[in-house]
């Protein structure tokens, strides 16, 4: 088996070149972005690789002849063989590494109008024609190539970095859906917005009374803005809401967080405590009990140094917080984001912050987070501006970002 590896600016412009050189049938075995980090968009620019391999014209003429043996069999026999030249043309329709139903291939995504059979279209439409029944016979529906519309949406998914098996089975279930095969581009991929909705979870904003004394803390990995996002929190709910609201920072390790946060607290005229001790964290949650909301600000941790990782545990337990945040960067990978979930979720997080969306150039890591780890989401932030560029996390407005953000950014 030959592999041969096409790149070009755009994945639909690869994808083409798939199809020009390897046929309808070619499976793809890889895709992947070239250039992915900043410095490599920055000067060398965006660009896309596949690997894909053509169909043996042994495995065709293999299918072919025991199609035609199958034909002039007894009936018991024939549906034995049968079986054994469906499983030869499947690999026509999906790559050998998916065998799921769900399964899609450049044979099944590329726009219908687009189809160009080469020298041996009768060979080809007689192993389709022998693989739909034996599909119709097995209770399978046919497969057909994706309309213009749906192959599109797939290249989107895939440019917006969703994970390929997750972006193939979104496409797929748009197919079953009545009507949308042959729905045009706009309903289509409004349908698809809404299927995106379904996966994300919300909590809305962080519910304040008087004199609660509601505990809130933001943990998460480093430099990822938990600082920043405080002082928003805390310019919003007294500033525009009028609530009294009390700061407690643990980040002592870094001495300049501890002193961003002093200034912010000076501006917004917030009192603010800074601790080191679970001692000190008790005592300084009683000095702010009869405050309205009090925003708690944490060291950054490494979601692989498990020793941090039980010391924020501790601290937390004494302050019994009511809600504890996970604030997660938007320009990091899928698995980045869902391995620091999976590290930080059993402090006892409630929500997750997604933070520098105006610094990622996709968001498909987002939809990943929220399949893999099932943790509804609270903020979205998109700058550096108190106590601006912060948002209530809304599912419309996520399925959105995921969708354009590679577009607009």
């Amino acid at each position: 088996m030959e592999i041969k590896t096409f790149r070009a600016k755009t994945m639909p412009l690869a994808l083409d070149l798939v199809r020009q050189e390897l046929g309808p049938e070619a499976m793809v075995l890889h895709t992947r972005e070239r250039h992915a980090s900043l410095l490599g968009r920055l000067f060398i620019g965006r660009s896309y690789e596949i690997a894909a391999t053509q169909v043996e014209r042994e495995e065709k003429k293999e299918g072919h002849a025991k199609r035609a043996g199958a034909t002039h069999a007894s009936q018991a026999a024939g549906q034995g063989r049968a079986a054994d030249t469906y499983a030869a043309v499947a690999t026509l329709e999906r790559p050998q590494h998916d065998q799921s139903d769900t399964g899609l291939d450049l044979t099944s995504l590329q726009p219908a109008s687009s189809i160009q059979h080469p020298a041996s279209t009768r060979q080809i439409a007689e192993l389709e024609s022998l693989l739909t029944q034996l599909r119709a016979r097995n209770g399978q529906p046919p497969r057909r190539p994706a309309p213009s519309a749906l192959f599109d949406l797939y290249t989107d998914l895939i440019e917006a970095e969703v994970d390929e098996a997750v972006a193939r089975e979104l496409v797929d279930r748009l197919r079953r859906e009545p009507g949308l095969e042959a729905a045009e581009s706009r309903v289509a991929r409004q349908r698809l917005a809404q299927l995106l909705q379904s996966e994300i979870q919300v909590t809305g904003p962080i519910q304040v009374a008087s004199g609660a004394g509601r505990v809130v803390a933001l943990v998460g990995p480093t430099g990822v803005g938990k600082t920043t996002t405080i002082a928003k929190l805390a310019a919003n709910y007294r500033l525009k809401e009028g609530h009294r609201v009390g700061l407690i920072t643990v980040d002592t390790y870094r001495i300049a967080a501890v002193e961003q946060l002093r200034t912010y607290a000076e501006i917004i005229d917030l009192p603010m405590e800074v601790v080191s001790t679970p001692r000190e964290m008790r005592e300084a949650v009683a000095k702010m009990r009869d405050f309205d909301l009090v925003l708690m600000d944490t060291a950054g941790r490494s979601p692989r140094d498990e020793v941090r990782i039980r010391e924020l545990r501790s601290m937390l337990a004494e302050a019994e917080p009511n809600e504890v945040h996970l604030v997660l960067s938007a320009a990091a990978s899928a698995r980045s984001l869902v391995a620091a979930a999976e590290k930080f979720i059993p402090v006892g997080v409630t929500a997750a912050i997604v933070t520098k969306i105006d610094e990622a150039t996709a968001l498909g890591n987002i939809l990943s987070l929220a399949r893999t780890c099932k943790l509804p989401f609270s903020y979205l932030t998109d700058g550096q501006n108190v106590p601006d560029d912060i948002n209530v996390a809304e599912p419309a407005a996520l399925a959105q970002l995921i969708l354009n953000v590679s577009t607009t950014a």
